[in-house]
Formats: C-alpha cells, structure tokens, sequence
C-alpha cells in the first residue's frame, strides 16, 4: 500500500522498477514448486540448451509455465531469449522467422515447431501515464527488443508473464503472476485499460482464461473489460476467428461463451446471439438462453467422440436472428431473408466468401430435413451427397434437440440413419480428440485399408526428398495448418 501512494505522488516520468511488484524478478527455487525438466518438452530444453551456450539468456515462457503450475498438461512450449530473430536464424539451421507485426522464429523438429521469441522491450507511452489517454494505442508493431524486466512488464496478465529457468528449475516472476495463480485470479499487467486499448483481444483472451482455467477476473480488469468493450471491434478479424476456432476447439464453447456474457463482450461482438435472448451478467442466465443451450448440447457432441466444424459453430451462434425460419415460419423468398440476416455478421468477422456460402447452404436447406419420404421424387440420397449436408444436417439436429420438437427430432433421426457421414474439409473438423488419427478415417462404417487409398501403399509413397517442403526440417507441424 505504502509504495502504490508513493507512487501515485511522485513526479516526473514513471521508471519501469515503479511499476512491478518484483523488480529485480522473484526467484522461486524448485522447492517451493512442481516445475522439472524432465517434464519438459525435451526439444524446447535443446533449444534453450543451445541459445544459453552460444551466451543468449533463455527461458521457457507463457501459458506452458502457467499450465505445468496448475499441472495441467502444456499444448506447447514457447521459448524467450535475448537472441534477435537474425542472431536465432544463425544458431539454428532448422529455423524460419514469421511475422511482420511481432516477428518470431520457429525451430522446427521432426512433427513439431518450438517457437521462440526475442524479449521486448516496453512501450514508450506505458512510462508516460500523463499523455496516453490522448494517442492511439493500437500496437502495430511489436519489434522493439529490450530486457527480460520490460518483456515481463509488457505482457497481459500476470499469469503469462513467468519464466522457467530449467538451468536451476527456478520459476521467475517479476510481475506477481505465481502468486494470482495460487489465488486463481487473473490480473492485467499495469494500467488495465492502457492494455485493453493496445491490443482489444485481450478482453476475449481474459474471458476466456477465466472459463477455462476456472479462474476469477480481478475486479478492475472486469470493470476495465465493461469500460472498453467497445475497442474490441477495432481488433483484427482474423485475429479474432482465430480465437474463436481455438475456443470452439475446446470443448467447452458454452462456458466461454457465458463468460462473454458476463463481461459484456458477447453483446458487442455477437448482438444478434443476445437479440432474442434475454442474457443478463451471469452465466446461468446464459446457460438458460437458446444460443446457451445450442453450445452446450454442441460441447457435448465433442465430448462423445462426435466432429463438428467451425460452420457449424457459427450458424449456432447466429441462429436466434433466423428464429422465424428455424421455426418454420418463412416459406417464400427464403433466400433473401437468410442473406439479409447473415450478411451483416459475415461481413463484420470478414468470413472467406466460401463460408459465407456454406453459411447460407446449411440456413437455406434447413426446411429440407422435414421432407422424410424414402420415395424417389424427394431423392434424399441426392441431398445426402451434397457437400454442405453434414454440417446442415447438424444445425438442424442440435436445434432440435435445443427446442425439444419432438418431430424435428424424428425426422433428424431419419437423417442419421445409415453410414454416418464426416465433414466432408478435414482441414475445418474440430474434435477434442487427437487430429492425426482424424485424417487416417474414412466415412464411418467405409473406411478403406490404408493400401487401397492413392498414395498410402508403400509403392506410391515418394521418397521425402522428392516431396516439396516435406523434409524433415521443412514439415510444419499440424497447428500450423490453416483449420487446425
């Protein structure tokens, strides 16, 4: 309490040890935690092994030193050293740098990509409280390097501002992330709307970190969250589907939805999922909602082996602005009003004019699932092959169940009977299971043997050097495809 009033007093430009709890960064020894190296990624340990010889200071960072904390199991392991982009390129032959806006390198090995970072240094307006209120804050660019104190201090919450040491199995935290932690608490480094208004994501992120790790907004990062949620339409929108696919990808869509909602986030960055909902600030009044009902029936799915696809999440989402022709209520110029509705949404998240197609395919043929004659003249196997069937077929199966009609519930049963059709684009499937088994099925009850499929036989398969981009120190691992 004594150093925030001397802070709040004292004059002249802040200095960065002003602004963080451990300036000298607190070290918490290995007896005091759960963090060993052999627990590690042994790849990520090569790679700080090898920057730490050739003299680069390194550490692993983020959300594996957080999840191995909570002891859950890391998705992967990102590494931070005082190494630039150029100076990485030269210790790893296996390397590529990415990125314009925040440039990184990967160090690719055989099946995965470790990526590494160079540490930041710290925005000039963050030690100029006085003026920020007047600039524009978006970070275009984030290539300035400094210090492992200014890369910590420039971070987003305090949870994903730790280092791991593996040298002495120390954990480093200048920002008091280890102990918001153990309270389960997220907290936003620094002033919370100076970093809202510098990158709008990380309101959706602090949401979604919240439902995930079942963990409790600080009070100011919730009231700051309120006060800019309306930055958040400034943020990329690519950026932004790519958080909504990670977040579909879950499995646990309707909780991180609630937490939208709770925030306020959801009204701003879906309103047409709140316009027929009565959705107030809690996450049971969410869970009561069409749209809550719909997510949470979709994350069941998942959780029973069943795939679903990022389409079909969005149609879910939209759903409630098409109540009228869910409902049965719309039997001319469907066309029209199914475009009326979801243009608006498509353009404002900038869905691929395929999507957007598909988009329209699944509401358009949604009065078709009711046509349940097996005779000729309704040809349902013709509608069956139709490429956007599967992820029609589920809209309107978990809008059924969702409304609890018992007829729409017979005729999706009708759907369903025979050979159990896949999403037809693998690189769109999501499943909370493992995606490498996913591209070795077929169609459900007609899988082939893998030596009847085009280039699975060993006589087909081509030597790796004649396959472009497919050498072991090219091939990219299955996160970095587009979809996965």
């Amino acid at each position: 309490m004594l150093r925030k009033l001397l802070q709040f007093f004292r004059f002249g430009p802040r200095k960065i040890q002003h602004m963080l709890p451990y300036p000298d960064g607190k070290r918490i020894y290995r007896e005091f935690h759960n963090l060993r190296r052999e627990l590690m990624d042994q790849d990520a340990l090569k790679v700080i092994n090898r920057l730490n010889r050739h003299g680069y200071r390194s550490y692993l960072v983020g959300g594996c030193v957080r999840d191995m904390i909570l002891g859950r199991r890391p998705k992967d392991f990102d590494v931070v050293t005082g190494a630039t982009p150029a100076q990485i390129r030269k210790v790893f032959s296996n390397s590529r740098a990415i990125g314009r806006r925040f440039k990184i390198v990967h160090v690719i090995f055989r099946g995965k990509i470790i990526e590494v970072s160079t540490f930041r240094s710290l925005p000039d307006h963050r030690l100029k409280p006085s003026a920020w209120k007047k600039a524009d804050l978006m970070m275009k660019r984030d290539n300035d390097f400094g210090t492992p104190r200014e890369d910590a201090a420039r971070r987003d919450f305090t949870i994903n501002a730790l280092f791991f040491d593996p040298r002495n199995e120390s954990i480093i935290d200048y920002v008091g992330g280890y102990d918001d932690i153990v309270e389960k608490r997220i907290t936003v480094i620094g002033d919370a709307d100076m970093s809202f208004q510098e990158d709008p994501v990380r309101m959706l992120r602090a949401a979604k970190f919240a439902a995930l790790l079942e963990f409790k907004l600080d009070p100011g990062c919730l009231k700051a969250i309120r006060r800019n949620r309306q930055e958040i339409a400034k943020a990329s929108p690519s950026r932004m589907l790519e958080e909504y696919s990670k977040i579909f990808r879950t499995g646990r869509t309707a909780k991180v939805f609630a937490s939208l909602a709770e925030t306020g986030l959801l009204k701003v960055l879906f309103p047409e999922a709140t316009s027929t909902a009565d959705i107030s600030k809690s996450a049971e009044s969410f869970a009561e909602s069409a749209v809550g009902k719909r997510l949470i029936i979709a994350d069941k799915m998942l959780s029973e082996r069943e795939e679903l696809t990022t389409n079909i999440f969005l149609a879910l989402i939209m759903a409630d602005s098409l109540e009228e022709l869910l409902e049965g209520k719309i039997k001319k110029n469907i066309i029209e009003y199914v475009r009326s509705r979801i243009d608006p949404v498509c353009k404002r998240i900038q869905l691929s004019g395929r999507d957007r197609d598909r988009m329209m395919q699944i509401f358009i043929s949604h009065d078709r699932f009711a046509q349940t004659s097996p005779r000729r003249k309704f040809h349902p196997e013709v509608f069956r092959k139709k490429i956007f069937f599967f992820e029609a077929f589920m809209v309107f199966k978990i809008n059924a169940i969702t409304t609890q009609n018992e007829d729409a519930i017979q005729q999706a049963m009708f759907w369903e009977i025979g050979p159990r059709m896949r999403p037809p684009e693998y690189g769109k499937i999501i499943s909370t299971f493992h995606p490498r088994r996913m591209h070795d099925r077929g169609p459900r009850g007609d899988r082939p043997d893998r030596g009847d499929r085009p280039g699975h036989g060993r006589a087909d398969r081509p030597d790796r050097g004649d396959r472009p981009g497919q050498a072991r120190a090219d091939r990219p691992d299955r996160g970095d495809r587009p979809g996965q």
